[in-house]
């Protein structure tokens, strides 16, 4: 059975994902129209999104959780953004 990772430590990871997206860095033949690139990006952003997609559904979450989901779904989009310009 998977461990259950708690709301806050989900956001923590989330922000990781996000931050290594960043990190990456494109190949110097190809730059940024690697396709290879592209896909790693995507999915990192992906995992982050779906690390907190359903963390505002739960009975649990505080008003302050959600609008912490809400700031980093819209950072996950700014990221996507500039990162893939």
């Amino acid at each position: 059975m998977a461990k259950l990772i708690p709301a806050a430590e989900r956001l923590v990871r989330a922000r990781k994902l996000i931050q290594q997206a960043r990190d990456l860095t494109p190949s110097e033949a190809t730059g940024k129209w690697d396709l290879a690139y592209i896909a790693n990006v995507k999915d990192l952003l992906r995992q982050a999104k779906d690390m907190i997609k359903f963390i505002s559904l739960t009975p649990t979450a505080t008003p302050e959780i959600k609008a912490e989901v809400k700031e980093i779904y819209a950072e996950i989009e700014r990221a996507g953004a500039e990162i893939l310009k």
